[in-house]
């Protein structure tokens, strides 16, 4: 094994995947159709990996919504609400729902915008190998044999699955998952059998979760786990893969004195792992998996340094292998695609296809002991002094007296208690984006679509006054993406026609990459905001993306810190801000749905970056007078370590993501004492299922036990874009009925 990657994009170069998968929920195609395009799309991918060139390509990376899903499913962790279900309807009830039956929870994979389904385990939960023989590992194996191609099967390891569970509700308080460890580990040595018996020679384990601060206890469920594991006496070699980040010497060691016979470790995001590497006497008798190719941004590797990289390693290690820092899962596929992007920022990068080869270079370059081909990426095309100089200026940023604006807002708003308003966007009918396309492509002038975006407007906003909603929103249907469409207007940004990346199922997005100072030529949202502002009485609110997501959602460049680039990004916003204050819009929502997915994963760089964050939004909205009412939105997160920092931000009004957690954040907060409005999301949008009245009123009334009826609003837990209008109408009619039921009891 002297060249791999730790896994590939699943979508396809030209999304089949998505729209394989969407033909199958709207029932235009069967299962049979769906899997055969899924082993269509799995052989496209082995072929590929053969032919590039690498000496060990990874199997088991397809799935048709998530990793973490196909683990749960593969060891029958299945809560019983989905056991009346079978094969790929089980399946997708667990990821998305059914109309009488929620989902399991979703939140984001680590420090990515990826987006994974929670598993739900009990004391109760007993583990087996669901499909035995026919386990999705083994067919996939089988699978790519048929084809004349070996393959290493990936697994979720053991520790990183029960780190990333969750209790289910009706578990005993107290009960962590890892207590079901040893259950787990012989499901696992079953399959590492049943694999070593259809002739796997390698699997590869993922533990990203070694990355983050671990206790004593889970290291020493991490020795237990991976003792068992190598003590079988009929099993694949073990390749136990760690990225995201540095790894600690405990967990480092215990992998060291196991029986597995190689370990990866990112030398990207984690370049001090040759430190700990070196500080545990290296491992000599293992291979070290190099993770020197960047498998998360779309620069192109400097060859050198990644050689140099992998020459230190030659003497901590007994074999060494070149590899990717993590899956290419969070990079587009093919650079060759991109035919419109400036040559000076095309030039620097690389997307998935071009990583792969850069590993077989590097590969080539150390088994010869050939010179490195010096790559490093063209600096920047130029420093922007004006920004800089206002920043200089401008130092940290604070707005003024909570309650004097809370006061404020309630006579110049006059909303009633639980005040009702969606997150933003509504449904993107094929019909506007077929008028965006056809924009995009010359085929309608520009007057034919701006006419045709205002009479989506105006039709969004005579919906909403229909169903009774207190603050509206213009519908975004401009809007291709809440990232994108600000980075087409942001100088410093670039953006590709095809550089899609998976974010959960089948929804896919394409990051703008950031490449040098951003800065904003002219006003953004001003123009379409008052547009719908003046069609209706009501407030409507000016949508905005927040700093923080500006940057988790791109590509950024790596040539500053990140706190700096942030503060670039923060400075644009604020002066849309101003101008949409200054156009009479007197509710703005800043959206920073990635606050917590950005936050490292060790605990001592926590508060560097919260600090910065959080100044970041601070400048960006502390401008505007008392009056004005800055929202924030953010979904699908673990909020419990940044809990003070959303009290920080000082927003007005933070709406959040709730309703598959039960409202369990909303008491969060109170616990930590926030005191500022909170819209809990009362229906979780991202299920096709139709909440009822009740089960809405249910969620408000757990929301008011923490919070006041002054300062809770009601809403979706996010944008309404990836719905259909049917399901989205009868949903809102449903939350402004349960919002005026709770309303009128608390009056009466």
């Amino acid at each position: 094994m002297n060249t791999t990657i730790l896994g590939y994009p699943r979508i396809g170069a030209r999304r089949e995947l998505k729209f394989a998968t969407e033909d199958y929920w709207a029932g235009r195609i069967d299962a049979a159709a769906l899997e055969k395009a899924g082993a269509d799309l799995r052989a496209a991918v082995w072929t590929e990996l053969r032919d590039a060139g690498l000496d060990a390509i990874p199997s088991n990376t397809f799935s048709f919504y998530d990793q973490l899903l196909d683990t749960s499913v593969l060891v029958d962790a299945v809560p019983n609400r989905y056991r009346h279900l079978t094969g790929l309807d089980r399946y997708f009830a667990m990821a998305r729902g059914v109309q009488d039956v929620p989902p399991l929870e979703m939140t984001k994979w680590f420090d990515t915008n990826y987006h994974y389904i929670v598993p739900e385990l009990s004391p109760g939960t007993r583990f087996r190998l669901a499909d035995g023989a026919a386990a999705k590992p083994l067919l996939e194996y089988r699978e790519a044999k048929a084809l004349g191609i070996e393959t290493r099967p990936v697994l979720v390891g053991p520790l990183t699955y029960l780190l990333l569970a969750k209790p289910a509700a009706d578990a005993p308080a107290g009960f962590r998952p890892l207590e079901l460890l040893d259950g787990l580990v012989e499901v696992y040595a079953e399959l590492l059998e049943r694999l070593a018996g259809a002739g796997t020679a390698w699997v590869q384990l993922d533990e990203p979760a070694l990355a983050a601060d671990r206790t004593e206890a889970e290291i020493a469920a991490l020795a237990r786990a991976y003792a068992r594991l190598g003590a079988l006496p009929s099993r694949p070699r073990l390749l136990v893969a760690t990225y995201f980040g540095r790894v600690g010497a405990e967990a480092l060691r215990v992998l060291a004195d196991s029986r597995v016979e190689a370990v990866g470790l990112d030398f990207v995001t984690g370049p001090d792992n040759l430190e700990v590497l070196a500080s545990i006497g290296g491992l000599p008798r293992r291979t070290v998996v190099a993770g020197v190719v960047d498998g998360r941004n779309v620069w192109r590797v400097d060859s050198r340094r990644a050689k140099a990289t992998c020459a230190a390693l030659l003497g901590l290690a007994g074999q060494v292998a070149v590899s990717t820092s993590c899956s290419l899962l969070h990079v587009p596929i093919d650079l060759d695609a991109e035919t419109s992007l400036d040559p000076a920022v095309r030039e620097r990068l690389a997307f998935a296809r071009q990583k792969v080869a850069e590993v077989v270079a590097l590969g080539k370059a150390l088994r010869e002991d050939a010179p490195a081909t010096a790559e490093i990426p063209a600096p920047p095309a130029g420093i922007d002094h004006r920004v800089r100089a206002r920043l200089d200026m401008l130092g940290d940023a604070r707005r003024g007296d909570r309650a004097a604006r809370f006061a404020a807002q309630r006579a110049a708003l006059r909303l009633p208690d639980l005040a009702t308003t969606t997150i933003g966007s509504f449904p993107q009918t094929p019909q506007i984006r077929k008028v965006r396309a056809d924009h995009r492509a010359g085929r309608i002038s520009a007057d034919a679509y701006i006419q045709a975006m205002k009479d989506e407007i105006a039709r969004v906003i005579r919906l909403q006054e229909e169903i009774g909603l207190d603050v509206l929103v213009h519908g975004e249907p401009e809007r291709n993406d809440m990232v994108q469409y600000f980075a087409e207007q942001l100088d410093g940004f670039a953006t590709t026609e095809h550089g899609w990346v998976q974010s959960y199922g089948s929804r896919c997005v394409r990051p703008p990459i950031l490449h040098s100072d951003v800065a904003r030529p002219r006003p953004m949202t001003v123009e379409w905001t008052t547009y719908a502002q003046g069609l209706t009485n009501k407030p409507v609110k000016g949508m905005l993306t927040g700093p923080v997501t500006m940057l988790a959602w791109s590509f950024v460049r790596d040539d500053q810190p990140l706190a700096d680039t942030a503060r670039q990004v923060a400075l644009a916003l604020r002066d849309e801000i101003g101008d949409l204050e200054s156009a009479g819009i007197r509710i703005i929502q800043v959206d920073e749905p990635a606050l917590r997915e950005l936050l490292p994963l060790r605990r001592a760089e926590h508060a560097a970056y919260l600090q910065w964050a959080v100044g970041a939004f601070r400048l960006a909205t502390s401008g505007v007078a008392d009056t004005t009412q800055i929202h924030t939105h953010m979904c699908y997160s673990e909020f419990g370590e940044i809990i003070d920092a959303i009290g920080a931000l000082d927003a007005d009004v933070t709406s959040v993501e709730a309703a598959r957690s039960r409202m369990e954040l909303v008491a969060d907060l109170r616990a930590a004492g926030y005191r500022n409005g909170i819209g809990p999301g009362v229906y979780d949008i991202h299920s096709p299922r139709i909440p009822s009245v009740q089960e809405m009123e249910d969620n408000l009334r757990r929301a008011l036990q923490a919070v006041e009826p002054g300062r809770l609003w009601a809403n979706p837990d996010c944008g309404l874009k990836t719905r259909d209008y049917p399901e989205v109408e009868a949903s809102l009619r449903n939350l402004v009925a349960a919002a005026r039921r709770v309303r009128e009891s608390l009056s009466g």
